[in-house]
């Protein structure tokens, strides 16, 4: 079974799932949102490789607010989805809109709100974490759902 098969076989425990190959949930609820926030972040090596893969992609600007301590600009889905493309993750979005029901554009419009509020959680001294040796720690995300959906 694959990353995005087991995430998307995840439900309520999704993000913590996700560093270890489990838990997207079933719908573009918050909890699928953040797992495939989570499923991003492990691919692309944790926050610190997401965010040097995003700068790479044309969102340095936007993706340096969302690290540090002040508001976080948007970014339009399509300069995220280009970016993510780019980076070698388009895979990824695409597989995982095809398994919650939707289209890639809806999936980005929802992640374009969701991916710099996790950025953001992730990095609250202003600062990109070290990469743990045993990978991305999808865990963290695990209060931010609650925040962005509750």
């Amino acid at each position: 079974m694959g990353l995005l098969d087991e995430l998307l076989g995840g439900g309520q425990g999704a993000a913590n799932n996700a560093a270890n190959g489990g838990g997207l949930g079933s719908a573009l609820g918050g909890g699928g949102l953040m797992a495939v926030a989570a499923a991003l972040l492990s691919r692309a090596g944790g926050v610190g490789g997401l965010v040097n893969m995003l700068q790479q992609h044309g969102l340095g600007g936007a993706v340096q607010s969302w690290v540090g301590t002040g508001e976080n600009q948007p970014v339009a889905p399509a300069q995220l989805s280009q970016a993510l493309q780019g980076g070698g993750l388009g895979d990824l979005v695409q597989e995982a809109a095809a398994k919650m029901g939707t289209s890639p554009d809806d999936l980005m419009a929802k992640l374009s709100g969701v991916l710099p509020q996790a950025v953001d959680h992730l990095t609250p001294q202003g600062q990109v974490p070290e990469h743990p040796p045993g990978g991305f720690d999808a865990s963290a995300l695990s209060g931010l759902a609650g925040k962005v959906f509750g």
